[in-house]
Order: C-alpha cells, then sequence, then structure tokens
C-alpha cells in the first residue's frame, strides 16, 4: 500500500488504507474511472480521488519513509488510469449546406485517421514536481477523436477520456492540449469528476497553424506566490504566449494582445482630406488601443492600411463576437439598412429631403403596434387577406414594418425641446455627466489666451438676475442654486473648420440654469460664441414674443447639438470604451488566468476589443458614422484627444470623485455615505451612488480576502506589472501624471478595481443604453446643425418670420440623415439575447473552496435586486419631478437587469455595446 499514500504527493501510514479495501473491488464503475497496475502482478482497484480526499482528511498521523522503503517504492512502480470528461461546443450549422459539408467532413476525417495523426491530444499536469528531475509532472499523453462523437445540430459533444498516471502524481492543477485537426474547436471545459474542474471557454487552433500547445489551468485561484511548483513555469509561458513578440501582422485565430496608436482612423491613400491625426502621438494624446500589425499604408508608411475585403480587422480570438451575439447584431444591421432604404430613395428624387413640416418627423416612426397591423375579424381571430382589395394597407403596413420604434421621449414635446426638459435631460438624460456647478460668473475659459485670443464671457448680471427669485447672483452661487452646460473649450477651437461646410454650423455654447423650488433645472441664459473675428458672442435669454420664442428654441437646439457630440465623443467613447481597453489589454498579458484579480475582472473584460475594432472601422474613423452625423465632423477626433489631454484623469473617474470635482456634491460626514448632493433628485446621481458603494464593499471584501497587509500587494508580481503596464505603456501620455492612485496597500486595490468595475459596467450603461429611448427624436435632440441663428439682414431672416417652425426643422438633419443617425443609435442600444448582468457571474465554480467569496458575491446580487425595487418606488414618487411626472419616463438606466433589445434599462457586466 505503500505506493497508494503517493497519490496525492504526501507519505501516510499503512493503516490509513488497512480498513475495507476489498469493497472498491466490488464496483465496477469505480473501475472504469480509477485503476492502477503493479508490473507483474494481477490488477487491483482502490478508491477514487474524491473519496481518497475524503479519507485524507482524516486525522491519521504522517509518517516519513526511510531509505529503504523509498527504493522499495520506486521499485513497485504503479500506473493508475484516470477518467476524465471534455465538452466541445459544436459550431452552429444553419443550413443544408453547412450541414453536408459538415457531414462529409466528419467522414473524411474519420477514414483518414488511419493515415495521418489527427484528434486531440490531452496530458494532465499535476500541481507538484518530480523532486529527481525537477521537472512538472506529466501525465502520458491521449488522444481522442472528437469527430467520432459530433452529433450535427447538437450544440456540443462529450468524449470521456482516459489518462494513465504514476502513482505518486499528484493533484490535477492543468491540461495541454493539442489540436491535431484541419480546423478550430471551442473547448468548453474539463473535468475529472470531484478531482478538477477546468474552465477553458477557448478557441483552440489546428497546430498546423498555432503550434504552441494551449495550457488550461484549474478553476482555483492562485496568487503568484501561491502557485503550486508544478504550475509555476507552464503560468509564465501562458503569459508569454498571450504577450506575443510585438512584430507582424496579427492573423485570425490569434490571441496576442498588444498595443499600438490609434493610427488607422484615417486613410492618406484615398487623398490629403481623408488623412486624420494620428492619436497617441506628441501632438495628440490618446489611450493605446490593441496592436493589429496590418501592413502600411502606400502613401504614408506612418498609417496603418484600412479594414478591407481582402485584409480584416484583428482581434484576439475570444474577444470576438459569436452564436447569438453576432446573430442579434446582424440582424440589427439588416433591420437598419432596410428603414435607410426608402428615406434614400426619397432624399435622392428630391435632392434634398429637408424636413418640410413636424408630421414629415413623426412619419418616421410607427404609429401602431406591428401585432396590430394584421386584418381582425369582429370577433378578434385573424382575418384572411383580401389581396385586390387591400394592395394600399398591405403597402402602408410594409412601410410601418419598417418604421422606428416610437422614443418614449417623443410622447409630450412637439417639435421644440422644453425648457424644463433641457434642464431634467442633464439630470436624467443620456449625458448626465456635463452638468456642473457654477462657481464663478461670468464663466472663465481655460483656453490658451496667447492661442485663441481673449475669451471673456459675454454673460452678465443683466441676463440672469430677474430669473432668480429676488437673489443676487452671488447669494444664488452660495446656495448652491445656478449650474452650468459649459461646451465653450470643448468646441471652440474648431469652430472656423466646422463651419466652413455648407451642411454644418454650430456654436460654442454655455448654459446657465437655476434650480427652482420644485428641484428642477430650468435654463434662464445660452451664450452662443463663434471664433474671434465675427461678431464672436451673443446671449440669448428665455423669450419675450414670439420671434425671441423661436429664436430661444433654437439656440436651445444648438446646445443640444453641442451636447450630443460631447455625450458620443467624451462621455461615451474616451472616457469607457478608449480608457478601458490600456487596462483589458494589460490584464491579459500581465495577470494569469489563476490571479484572483484576473478572475474577479474577467467578466468586465468581455467584447470591448471587440466593439472598439469594431468603432474604429465604421464610427469613429474618416468618413464614419460620428463624422457623417456630428457637429465635430473631421475634428471628432482632434476633440477627442483634446479632452484626454486636458480633462481625463483616471482618479476622477470613481463616482464620488466625479460628483465632488463637478461641484454636484459635497462632502458631509452626516450623510450615509459622507456625501451630500448639491441637487437632490439628480437620477443618475442618486441611483449611481447606491450601486457604487454596493461595489465598493463587494471588492474591499474580495480584495481582504486574498491581501492581509500592504506587503502582499506590494509583492504580487503580476499585480504591479499589470499596473505598471496600463498606466505606463496602455496610458503613455500620461505615464508622468502625478495624479495616478499608488498600488501599495488593499485599499488602494480596492478603489482602482472598483473605478474600473464601475466603468466597464454602470457608467458605460449610463450613457449608452438610452440613446434611441432618450435621444432618438431628432427636434429634441440633433446630432448637428446646418444653420446658425437668423438675424436681421440675412437672406433667410424673412423666411424664418413666415415660418419660424420650417426655419428650425430646416436646421436639422434632412430624412436620410436622420434615419441612418436613428439606425445607429438603435443599434447601440441593444442589449444582446446573450448579455450577463452586473451581479451574475457565471464562473462561481471557481471559488467552491471559498464559501466566502461565494458570500460576497451573493450578498451583492441580493443588493443589486434590492437597489433595484428602490429604484421602482423612486419612479413612482411625485415628489422627485425629474423621474416622476406627466410626459416624463421613468429613470431605469441603472437598474440591473434586462430583457432583451432596446429597454432603456440594464448594466451589462462590460463594456459589450
Amino acid at each position: 500500500m505503500t505506493m497508494v499514500k503517493e497519490i496525492m504527493g504526501q507519505c501516510m501510514v499503512e493503516a490509513a488504507f488497512s480498513s475495507d479495501v476489498s469493497r472498491w473491488s466490488s464496483t465496477s464503475t469505480q473501475r472504469k474511472r480509477f485503476c492502477f497496475k503493479r508490473q507483474r502482478t494481477v490488477s487491483m482497484l482502490i478508491p477514487t480521488f474524491s473519496e481518497l480526499k475524503t479519507m485524507f482528511r482524516q486525522q491519521v498521523p504522517f509518517v516519513k519513509l526511510d531509505e529503504f522503503s523509498k527504493r522499495e517504492l520506486d521499485l513497485n512502480q504503479v500506473t493508475l488510469t484516470i477518467a476524465g470528461t471534455v465538452t466541445i461546443k459544436n459550431s452552429r450549422i444553419t443550413d443544408n449546406q453547412e450541414m453536408m459539408m459538415a457531414m462529409m467532413f466528419q467522414h473524411f476525417d474519420t477514414c483518414n485517421n488511419s493515415v495521418r495523426e489527427r484528434g486531440i491530444f490531452m496530458q494532465l499536469v499535476s500541481t507538484e514536481i518530480d523532486p529527481r528531475t525537477t521537472e512538472t509532472k506529466l501525465s502520458n499523453p491521449v488522444v481522442f477523436d472528437w469527430l467520432k462523437h459530433f452529433k450535427i445540430g447538437a450544440e456540443r459533444s462529450t468524449c470521456k477520456v482516459e489518462f494513465e498516471i504514476d502513482s505518486n502524481f499528484g493533484f490535477p492543477g492543468a491540461v495541454i492540449v493539442t489540436n491535431k485537426y484541419d480546423k478550430e474547436i471551442f473547448l468548453e471545459g474539463f473535468s475529472i469528476e470531484g478531482v478538477v474542474d477546468i474552465a477553458c471557454n477557448s478557441w483552440v487552433q489546428p497546430d498546423k497553424v498555432h503550434p504552441e500547445a494551449r495550457i488550461f489551468f484549474s478553476n482555483k485561484a492562485y496568487l503568484p506566490c501561491h502557485t503550486p511548483a508544478g504550475l509555476k513555469e507552464l503560468r509564465k509561458e501562458e503569459l508569454k504566449q498571450l504577450r506575443g513578440n510585438g512584430k507582424g501582422v496579427r492573423r485570425g485565430g490569434e490571441r496576442v494582445y498588444d498595443y499600438d496608436v490609434y493610427n488607422d482612423l484615417g486613410n492618406p491613400d484615398k487623398g490629403k482630406e481623408h488623412v486624420r491625426p494620428i492619436l497617441g502621438t506628441k501632438g495628440y494624446p490618446s489611450p493605446r488601443r490593441c496592436r493589429t500589425g496590418r501592413p502600411p499604408a502606400t502613401t504614408d508608411k506612418r498609417y496603418e492600411s484600412p479594414v478591407n475585403s481582402l485584409v480584416e480587422s484583428y482581434v484576439p480570438r475570444d474577444e470576438v463576437f459569436e452564436g447569438v451575439r453576432k446573430e442579434a447584431l446582424d440582424v440589427e444591421k439588416l433591420k437598419g439598412t432596410t428603414r435607410n432604404l426608402i428615406p434614400y430613395i426619397k432624399s435622392c428624387i428630391t435632392k434634398c429631403g429637408d424636413f418640410k413640416q413636424l408630421s414629415d418627423v413623426q412619419n418616421i416612426y410607427k404609429r401602431k403596434h406591428v401585432d396590430k397591423m394584421k386584418p381582425q375579424n369582429e370577433n378578434g381571430t385573424t382575418a384572411k387577406w383580401s389581396l385586390p382589395m387591400n394592395m394600399g394597407k398591405i403597402q402602408n403596413d410594409v412601410e410601418e414594418y419598417f418604421k422606428f420604434n416610437t422614443p418614449p421621449i417623443i410622447s409630450r414635446n412637439g417639435c421644440c425641446l422644453q425648457d424644463e426638459e433641457l434642464g431634467r435631460q442633464a439630470l436624467a438624460g443620456i449625458n448626465p455627466l456635463s452638468i456642473k456647478r457654477l462657481e464663478t460668473f461670468p464663466p472663465v475659459s481655460g483656453l490658451d489666451p496667447s492661442i485663441r485670443g481673449s475669451q471673456k464671457s459675454a454673460l452678465e448680471e443683466e441676463h440672469i438676475i430677474d430669473h432668480l427669485d429676488g437673489m443676487s447672483i452671488k447669494q444664488a452661487m452660495a446656495e448652491n442654486k445656478l449650474f452650468i452646460l459649459d461646451y465653450h473649450d470643448a468646441y471652440l477651437p474648431f469652430l472656423n473648420g466646422i463651419n466652413a461646410r455648407d451642411d454644418r454650423k454650430a456654436y460654442a455654447t454655455r448654459t446657465i440654469l437655476y434650480l427652482t423650488r420644485l428641484g428642477t433645472l430650468k435654463p434662464i441664459a445660452i451664450e452662443l460664441s463663434l471664433p474671434q473675428g465675427e461678431p464672436s458672442k451673443q446671449v440669448v435669454t428665455p423669450p419675450l414674443d414670439a420671434t425671441s420664442h423661436w429664436l430661444w428654441q433654437i439656440a436651445k437646439a444648438h446646445v443640444s447639438s453641442n451636447d450630443a457630440g460631447v455625450h458620443q465623443l467624451v462621455h461615451h467613447w474616451l472616457r469607457t470604451h478608449a480608457c478601458m481597453e490600456p487596462f483589458i489589454i494589460a490584464a491579459h498579458r500581465q495577470l494569469s488566468i489563476m490571479h484572483p484579480i484576473f478572475k474577479l475582472l474577467k467578466p468586465h473584460l468581455k467584447h470591448t476589443i471587440q466593439i472598439n475594432a469594431l468603432a474604429r472601422e465604421a464610427l469613429i474613423n474618416e468618413g464614419g458614422i460620428i463624422e457623417s452625423d456630428f457637429s465635430p465632423n473631421k475634428y471628432s477626433t482632434e476633440i477627442i484627444s483634446a479632452a484626454y489631454r486636458d480633462w481625463w484623469r483616471f482618479d476622477m473617474e470613481a463616482l464620488p470623485a466625479d460628483l465632488v470635482r463637478r461641484g454636484m456634491a459635497e462632502p458631509d460626514p452626516t450623510q450615509p455615505h459622507g456625501l451630500r448632493l448639491v441637487v437632490e433628485d439628480y437620477p443618475y446621481a442618486n441611483d449611481g451612488l447606491l450601486i457604487w458603494f454596493a461595489l465598493e464593499n463587494l471588492v474591499r471584501t474580495y480584495v481582504n480576502y486574498y491581501y492581509r497587509d500592504g506587503m502582499m500587494v506590494q509583492s504580487d508580481s503580476e499585480l504591479q506589472a499589470w499596473y505598471s503596464e496600463a498606466v505606463h505603456v496602455g496610458h503613455a501620455d500620461h505615464a508622468n501624471a502625478s495624479w495616478w492612485p499608488r498600488l501599495s496597500t488593499p485599499s488602494d486595490l480596492t478603489s482602482i478595481l472598483t473605478t474600473l468595475i464601475w466603468v466597464a459596467s454602470v457608467q458605460h450603461s449610463a450613457v449608452n443604453f438610452g440613446q434611441y429611448p432618450l435621444g432618438g427624436y431628432v427636434p429634441m435632440r440633433s446630432p448637428h446643425m446646418k444653420k446658425l441663428l437668423p438675424k436681421e439682414g440675412d437672406p433667410e431672416y424673412k423666411d424664418f418670420l413666415e415660418d419660424p417652425e420650417g426655419y428650425l426643422l430646416s436646421c436639422l438633419p434632412n430624412l436620410f440623415e436622420t434615419t441612418k443617425f436613428l439606425a445607429v443609435v438603435n443599434i447601440l442600444s441593444q442589449h444582446s439575447p446573450d448579455e450577463e448582468y452586473l451581479g451574475q457571474r457565471k464562473d462561481l465554480s471557481d471559488w467552491a473552496g471559498d464559501p466566502e467569496i461565494i458570500h460576497t458575491f451573493y450578498e451583492f446580487s441580493m443588493d443589486l435586486k434590492r437597489i433595484e425595487k428602490e429604484i421602482e418606488n423612486r419612479n413612482k414618487d411625485p415628489k422627485r419631478r425629474n423621474r416622476c411626472a406627466a410626459g416624463i419616463p421613468p429613470y431605469e438606466l441603472l437598474m440591473a437587469t434586462s430583457g432583451p433589445g432596446v429597454t432603456c434599462r440594464g448594466v451589462p457586466n462590460s463594456i459589450s455595446i
């Protein structure tokens, strides 16, 4: 029995196994799972690993083998056979042709096994090293033919494999996999019942394409210093594979994570007008992106050649959209294309396509639900179509089917943005991140006067004093009654270029808002600035007559257009998508999949690199959706870079810090979380703080479980390498900034991780999933404007006086531009059917031996359910007028869960769209 004593890498006295060994030989199923053979002896059965683990938990004295026993052990070699289960996800087969090809592939491969070596090769890896060779203990390699288990139409295939190991093998800690087929396979997992579970969930490429064997570790989390000896070198090797060598063109199927500048947004080969700045260079600071290594452009080697039919965009293989997520996205793309077909034809015929009256805008949207289009009998059943009598109806209903769903925000606002709605959107719209408390009047520009000239504000006391309920400006500011939406510095440097186009006109706007006794904000003055050299600044105030009423409406439309551009470029793209990507790349390069911090972050890293790659191809690139639909046009990339250079700070991305920075909250130890909002009914902040502190509590508990003190944090080589690389390489243009948080204590780590998870989940949801429901009505929130305010003496001033509504509509995007914009924001507002939401985790088995961690995740999910109920109650509270009033949609963007589609709620774990 001395051979059995070494199975787990420990020596135990023979008495531990002397009780009732015969019972193991009576069970045939145990024989199949685990048996061993002595040389020149008959087979003898022993317990399974699961049963051995139970026996080893008993208090049995350990003894040290003497030299004679060790020699005896070496002479009596024992081979064990362990049975495991491999699960492989089958590719989705969507038509008969693919099904026939799959059957032919299966038959061909099966017949060819006799000619060449094919199949999936696997080797178990022990957590121990061989003391004689100091190398990791490995099982004998096994090969199995997955295609023999492949069933067409089945979602996955399960295969049984048997490994032979020495009796002193120890616990399995990993498995090495080589794919000898011609096609990639998706390996879901491997397990030995009761012993080890290995969640793979990864594509394994054919070894003739990618010869490196794949390493999959057990689900158990290990800090680097606690890594079992047998896995240490493999842990390093796995990270080395993920880092690559930084050279060459990245090919499909690879899984290398590396950095590059944004040199793929312009296309110099098409001409000078298609050149865009390279973001991430000295003049244009920016976060870094995932490197693709595509060949350089022909005319300028600094630029990367664009994606085309011959050159695809590289994304690490496991980041690529698959299954229902890809299908849902493709369906919405097709739907968007069909919705744009009729408007495009109309625009081509009319040579203009401008809206002439409000009904033209409203005709874009559905008048009724699609299900109600079917003809009904008197009893309510579906009637049959009478084709000759219903051709007109069929045509109308087909057109109705392809129209856009009516967004909730359209319900009460006609063609104009109401004053209280502009203020409400600053607190509960799709951009609740720009509103600031007014601390200086008149506002002061941060632009360099030596470059931009004097930028003294045109706002004066006389413009706002009559709207302050008898208070002075100084008193109103002291009592936190005045707020500002300030887009002056973001737009002014680029206005000459923007306004040079015939179809784009913009101001750099400042809007002063007053906090009413009802807790709502109302605009009381709008400053419209143009570059120096023209009549550069004017102030528009609430109307006194019909003419000033329409001028006020046009001014507010310009404010909303400014807001739409800053929302999309700065708060959405830069602060969430772009600034998260370096942390994601660094995590894959420096944190082992076994690292507990990687395991915590993993659901928050998914899909972002893929969606960012798609954005570089179609959204933020030259001629992309952002340039063609939004006011900044070709200056979009420069606005992104300027905001990153002058404004973005990682330490201010935490919600409490962001609110304090904008003057929207003040430290107050009497409040539940030490923070008091200066606007009590601020839905984004009200709901966001509940989630922030629940998330912070989760992260703090998790971090403290693994890191007892600062020394453990500082000595964690992988953790320090991850943070250092994210800062010094991924955010290289800010590498020397003094505001980066230190990473020295568990508290530091808690703060950093909470901020990252917050940005990837909650903050992204707040600025993304309301884009169509809360911003899908162009008269209220136009992405760009075509005209400035009319002035007496202008050729169009007479047209404005005769038809002010028509003039306002002519300032907006035309029919085709509008439907194209709506199709895009409708896609961006969608939840995938397979979405994973905050509080939901599919990997809790990783902590099967750590019940405290599982309990912590459970408590967090319960906290989110309680928060959802609290949000529901707040949306029913008539005292909260920014989320509960006639015609006001409830604020649900931060309710954690959602169904698929456009729902205006739901917080996915990651930036997934």
